[in-house]
């Protein structure tokens, strides 16, 4: 799955972004806002909305080339995913340096910065993997998982109240 997922992200039409400079950025498929007073982006694509932390940088995927994008991936700081299920079929995924985590229908953060990706579930559950190998976690509401570069191991662990309310307020929440 994850090499494939890099085959088709290299050839695929990806749309680079810049959390502070998205306004002015057209994705087709989506739409974006600006937050009032930060720096943060939200971008509604059909069913799945981002959330960008101000100067997060990330791309915008649409492996299918339907017009709806599918993927992100995730260069720096945070972004907040929610699918929702039932308007969106075939799941989404964040791709970053360290991790993939790809879900059906749910709501998740995923955060990169100094050559670890960490992802926290707020609402349903995500498949956390490394691209680089088979193995695997699934995280379920208030769980999450540190990937570190150099490391094959990914622990599951419940995130103290104050970690997760730290990035999540971030991305506004």
């Amino acid at each position: 799955m994850s090499r494939l997922l890099l085959a088709v992200f290299a050839s695929s039409g990806a749309m680079s972004l810049l959390a502070h400079d998205t306004a002015s950025a057209q994705v087709p498929g989506c739409t974006m806002e600006r937050v009032a007073g930060t720096s943060r982006q939200i971008m509604h694509c059909d069913g799945a909305t981002i959330t960008a932390e101000g100067g997060a940088r990330f791309n915008v995927i649409d492996r299918d080339r339907d017009g709806r994008p599918d993927a992100v991936s995730l260069r720096n700081k945070a972004v907040l995913v929610d699918v929702d299920s039932a308007r969106r079929r075939g799941g989404f995924e964040v791709v970053t340096p360290q991790a993939i985590a790809a879900v059906r229908g749910t709501r998740w953060a995923v955060d990169v910065k100094n050559g670890t990706t960490s992802v926290f579930v707020v609402r349903g559950r995500v498949a956390v993997g490394r691209p680089s190998s088979g193995a695997r976690v699934v995280l379920s509401v208030g769980e999450g998982v540190d990937v570190t570069r150099g490391s094959d191991v990914l622990t599951v662990r419940r995130w103290p109240p104050a970690r997760a309310a730290a990035l999540l307020a971030r991305l506004g929440q």
